[in-house]
């Protein structure tokens, strides 16, 4: 299904736009969220290349490393710290354009320049995950971005 997509020469809207039926298509019947995020996360990875592409789960009040692609990340995060706390917080999504200028960021990779960190949420609007993406470029993430993650994102409603 995935691998027959060409996104060579795509911008990044139109790659997120032929990403997403595919992304719906693959998570359509499936209940379990864990399948799908790691199924996302790779998608993700591969069409964009991001340095790191995962979820954090929100557990006992506290972020816990759920799917990811990429290298090793930090286990746990408190509600408010660093970025995928604060957006878990805020229940917003939260776009950094170079992480050493985010007060508080947490440095899981000193290769990380930029991230955008996107919440998912219940059917009671409660954050149950975050979607956190990482790149090796300062200012890689943008409104596109937020837009078209924060639709997958919508996806998770249970």
């Amino acid at each position: 299904m995935f691998d027959n997509i060409d996104l060579k020469g795509k911008t990044k809207e139109e790659k997120y736009q032929l990403l997403i039926p595919q992304i719906e298509a693959l998570i359509e019947g499936e209940d379990d969220s864990i399948s799908n995020m790691a199924n996302i996360s790779a998608i993700l990875k591969q069409a964009f290349d991001f340095l790191w592409v995962g979820f954090y789960i929100v557990k006992n009040d506290i972020l816990v490393l759920g799917p990811f692609q990429g290298s090793v990340a930090c286990t746990r995060i408190q509600k408010g710290k660093g970025v995928c706390g604060t957006a878990w917080d805020r229940k917003e999504t939260i776009i950094v354009e170079d992480v050493n200028n985010f007060s508080g960021h947490i440095a899981c990779s000193s290769l990380s320049k930029s991230e955008i960190v996107v919440p998912l949420f219940d059917k009671n609007d409660n954050v149950i995950a975050v979607l956190d993406v990482d790149s090796e470029k300062l200012g890689l993430f943008d409104k596109v971005d937020a837009v078209f993650l924060e639709k997958i994102s919508k996806l998770f409603i249970y």
